[in-house]
């Protein structure tokens, strides 16, 4: 039996019509509208609360939190807030919980005069450096871990997080799976390209966020029970599970963000397909950088990318042969005929409009 949960990142214009990133909006702007979102009890213990408590909901803020010297957190600069799902059997479930938890945060939102946008890198911001600067006891927490030294890419990039696991699945299977999406990962993206825009202009490519992130960052990573089960690699490939909900868990990491939920619908059915499949035998404990660049460069424009993206997607359609959910991956083949990428609607529309605001205010037409 397979279980899904998305986790989907969303960024904002204030009520100026500016986009609101770390420069100039405060944890406190984004921390009214989660107040007045709901707590449902039945979610727990399957969604990590954290140490923090800025986690208490299925949405909150993403950011970079601040210590003073000790474990006490004292600021969050904020990026923007997440929506997280909570564990389910089937695709459309996640699909529908994410929707409805969407409409209910942009709803309130609204009332504080923020409205979301589709944007998977920052467009005005390239950099993040916090300020201020480290504390010696912020740099000693994030020296053991390779992810939490790149919060300054963290923090202007934006996606989701894909999760998929599989009941009852070895942990050997497990890492097997992840290296799978790990190796395939420059094929899958292009389906999510959404992030064309650069230090305020036109970037030349389709993703900026996979050109700058893939390959410092995880690509897939796995959750492990036990300590003896991490592979050590940079960037991880493995983690320990923090909640006995995570064990075995594949959360796929390199994809742009979507604002049409369906694409994700269509990328979690053709990660269960790559699960079946048993044709693809390429295996990458760490993802590869340059292809990863090439790929966000060019998408399906480039024939090594559009052939093994066609190759990917056949294994993945014969894999689930007559599973009911085959139909969500349609589409994914409709992009591939027409080797068109949301990133290619959005560079039209700015040679159309000649604004970065204007175009992203288009997107998530609620």
């Amino acid at each position: 039996m397979f279980l899904f949960g998305i986790e989907h990142e969303v960024a904002f214009l204030n009520k100026e019509g500016k986009f609101a990133d770390f420069s100039h909006t405060k944890f406190a702007d984004f921390n009214q509208i989660i107040e007045n979102l709901p707590t449902y009890p039945s979610d727990y213990p399957q969604l990590r609360v954290g140490d923090a408590g800025i986690k208490l909901k299925r949405w909150y803020i993403e950011g970079f939190e601040r210590f003073a010297d000790s474990d006490q957190v004292i600021d969050c600069h904020a990026k923007g807030i997440e929506i997280r799902t909570t564990i389910h059997s089937d695709i459309q479930g996640a699909i529908t919980e994410l929707s409805e938890s969407f409409h209910l945060l942009c709803k309130i939102a609204a009332n504080f005069g923020f409205s979301p946008v589709l944007v998977s890198f920052n467009p005005y911001n390239p950099v993040f450096e916090p300020q201020p600067p480290l504390n010696d006891y912020e740099i000693r927490q994030l020296q053991p871990y390779p992810e939490e030294q790149t919060a300054n890419i963290h923090m202007v990039t934006y996606g989701p997080d894909l999760n998929i696991s599989v009941v009852n699945l070895s942990t050997e299977r497990v890492i097997d799976i992840g290296r799978k999406l790990t190796y395939y990962s420059p094929y899958i993206v292009p389906f999510s390209y959404s992030s064309p825009f650069y230090n305020g202009s036109l970037w030349d490519g389709l993703s900026v966020r996979t050109f700058v992130r893939t390959g410092k960052r995880p690509a897939a990573l796995v959750f492990v029970e036990k300590q003896e089960q991490l592979i050590n690699s940079i960037p991880s490939l493995t983690k320990i599970a923090r909640i006995p909900a995570e064990v075995g868990r594949i959360e796929f990491k390199a994809c742009d963000s979507c604002d049409d939920f369906l694409i994700y619908a269509a990328l979690l059915t053709l990660l269960k397909g790559l699960v079946l499949d048993e044709t693809l035998l390429d295996r990458a404990t760490v993802p590869d950088a340059a292809l990863h660049q090439l790929s966000a460069k060019e998408g399906f424009d480039n024939a090594d990318i559009f052939g093994n993206a066609t190759k990917v997607l056949q294994a993945a359609e014969v894999a689930l042969a007559d599973d009911p959910d085959i139909h969500l991956l349609t589409p994914l083949k409709v992009m591939l005929e027409k080797r068109k990428t949301r990133s290619h609607e959005l560079i039209e529309m700015f040679h159309r409009v000649g604004s970065i605001e204007e175009v992203i205010r288009q997107t998530y037409q609620v």
